[in-house]
């Protein structure tokens, strides 16, 4: 059984789907730190990280956005 996702991720997952939707292409990394109040680009990574495992957001690696909704 998955555990729920922490208020950080639920924060980050409402600021990308937010982001997509007013300007048509995902937050930096950098963008998402200031929407959601971390200030460390490494802290959004750790949190990224723990979304892309469980298939919340997939990422490529030849894009300068590289963090997309999971369909």
């Amino acid at each position: 059984m998955r555990t729920a996702l922490s208020s950080r991720q639920e924060d980050i997952l409402a600021c990308m789907r937010y982001w997509i939707r007013e300007h048509g292409d995902a937050p930096t990394v950098r963008e998402i730190g200031q929407h959601v109040g971390l200030a460390s680009p490494s802290s959004v990574h750790y949190q990224l990280k723990r979304l892309e495992d469980r298939g919340l957001i997939s990422r490529s690696d030849c894009r300068s956005r590289p963090y997309r909704l999971a369909a």
